[in-house]
């Protein structure tokens, strides 16, 4: 029989108390998800020597209806780049990772007719290491991940939330970046 820190009771009886159900009785949380759709993010977190770091982004939810597009495409991201710029105010130098919709002919294209603000550099094939966006990303999926959402537009709202919290901290943005290992140069 398993003892659990030798004071007589099991670990079957441990992790039943640890819930909100009666002893021996596994709490059952009832949740009518049927699996039918997704949330999606794309962002950008910007900084900027001697000023706070700044964190731009945009969610969409798919339900599954015919007129919702499924995913985020090159035009949302062409979007958030200009909206990115009219807010910072100047000249943008982003580090792409290798996402398809990076790659695509019609998002080069925009990036080489606005060379004059807009500098890119790719990062390697997978180097998730490298880029602080998915320390972000890790950040609002550790605080959603024990979520019990009844549906979707909870998950979406949950997700809102954790990225606006994130707008407001810059020092956390700032940790994602030196957790890279990379540096800002002036």
């Amino acid at each position: 029989m398993d003892r659990f820190r030798g004071r007589g009771r099991s670990v079957a009886d441990v992790a039943a108390s640890q819930g909100w159900g009666r002893r021996g009785c596994t709490p059952v949380a009832r949740v009518r998800g049927r699996g039918s759709g997704r949330v999606s993010m794309v962002g950008m977190a910007c900084y900027k020597p001697g000023e706070g770091s700044r964190l731009f982004y945009c969610v969409r939810e798919y339900t599954g209806r015919k007129d919702q597009p499924k995913e985020f495409g090159w035009r949302d991201f062409r979007d958030l780049l200009i909206r990115a710029r009219i807010q910072l105010g100047g000249p943008i130098v982003l580090v792409l990772d290798n996402v398809r919709l990076h790659l695509t002919k019609s998002l080069r294209a925009f990036i080489e007719a606005n060379a004059d603000w807009l500098r890119v550099f790719q990062l390697p094939t997978y180097a998730p290491d490298l880029n602080p966006q998915e320390g972000i990303w890790s950040l609002v999926k550790r605080d959603i991940g024990n979520l019990g959402a009844a549906d979707l537009s909870q998950i979406t709202r949950a997700v809102k939330r954790r990225l606006k919290m994130l707008q407001y901290r810059p020092e956390v943005i700032n940790g994602c970046l030196a957790g890279t290992g990379l540096v800002l140069e002036v």
